[in-house]
């Protein structure tokens, strides 16, 4: 069998290296879909973050004076949440800001509609809203950096 040259039945493969693997194809997909989604939630996540406007305020006329000696101002404050969500909030107390005092929650349906007067005496603060409904706030809850 001298002289019978010995053919090879598999083709010869190309070289591993230049050709390219399916596999790291899928990653570079998966990743970029990752990195998509992570963006699109940073982005919602700063078009709708979490704020908070004023949207009524009143101050205590000087004519009415509290037993600590301080202006008190009150406030209805509109939340917006993360999720859509609207929440509003009476702040009443010594700081202008309205950071800080007794805090009344307010139904959303009522809130929408704003504050119509508020009525300061020296026993606490009637507010009136457009639909009718009052609420009395009396001066022990909000006196004295409460």
């Amino acid at each position: 069998m001298e002289g019978i040259i010995s053919r090879s039945t598999t083709p010869d493969l190309p070289d591993q290296a230049a050709r390219p693997r399916r596999t790291a194809g899928i990653g570079k997909v998966l990743l970029g879909g990752v990195a998509g989604v992570l963006l699109t939630a940073v982005l919602l996540t700063v078009l709708w973050r979490p704020r908070t406007e004023v949207t009524y305020r009143s101050t205590a006329p000087s004519a009415v004076a509290y037993e600590d000696g301080s202006p008190h101002f009150l406030g209805l404050v509109h939340e917006h949440g993360l999720s859509g969500r609207h929440s509003y909030r009476m702040v009443i107390g010594r700081d202008s800001g309205l950071s800080y005092g007794h805090w009344v929650d307010v139904d959303p349906a009522l809130g929408a509609q704003g504050i119509a007067s508020t009525t300061w005496t020296e026993s606490g603060v009637r507010v009136r809203f457009p639909t009718g409904h009052e609420v009395f706030v009396p001066a022990r809850f909000f006196l004295h950096g409460r």
